[in-house]
């Protein structure tokens, strides 16, 4: 797969863009509990609706490699034993997600802030989908320390699911407006395009 001076650039910055992401925390007290959610979510997103399905995926990989060879890009840090921690899984869940978004992003008719929240949710689906699985075995089949579906399903997905749509529907809306931008530095500019992507 040769890539074009161009791509190689962006899919560095959004790998940097997902590494800087992981340490923005934001923190939403409730009534009952305190949301609490990074960035990373947001650019991976960002990713797949603006660079497609190759890009998207591989900006993911990228930032995955750079922390693994122990680059602290990670929000505990990194290095390769970084894949022994059950909570590793939902990194490995932004490649998929980052290609699905990308992939159906890219067989949309028109492409506005509405119609982006369709490859969102497969991606988030995918993200958590990946995500709990890849939990649940490193719990019960490496760390010994058993925990059922129940548990990772409610203390692991749907505590943060909310404020991870949040960010599908924010990142869909910036999307829909950097799209154009993005077609014209990577593809070049084209009248069939802008009027596609108008929101």
């Amino acid at each position: 797969m040769k890539l074009k001076t161009k791509e190689l650039t962006t899919c560095a910055l959004f790998a940097a863009l997902i590494a800087v992401g992981a340490f923005i925390k934001i923190d939403i007290p409730l009534p009952m509990y305190t949301m609490h959610f990074t960035l990373q979510w947001f650019f991976v997103l960002m990713a797949g609706f603006l660079l497609g399905a190759k890009l998207a995926s591989l900006s993911v990989i990228v930032y995955l490699c750079i922390g693994l060879v122990g680059v602290p890009v990670f929000a505990a840090g990194g290095g390769p034993t970084y894949i022994l921690r059950p909570g590793f899984g939902f990194l490995l869940g932004f490649v998929l997600a980052a290609f699905l978004i990308g992939a159906i992003t890219e067989k949309l008719k028109k492409t506005n802030a509405f119609t982006l929240i369709l490859p969102a949710t497969v991606g988030l689906v995918a993200y958590y989908t990946v995500g709990a699985i890849y939990f649940y075995c490193m719990k019960n089949f490496y760390a010994a320390t058993p925990v059922s579906w129940g548990i990772v399903i409610v203390d692991y997905c749907l505590i943060t699911v909310a404020p991870d749509f949040i960010l599908c529907v924010s990142a869909a809306v910036f999307s829909a407006k950097l799209r154009p931008v993005f077609e014209g530095m990577l593809n070049g500019y084209s009248v069939k395009h802008k009027a596609k992507n108008k929101v």
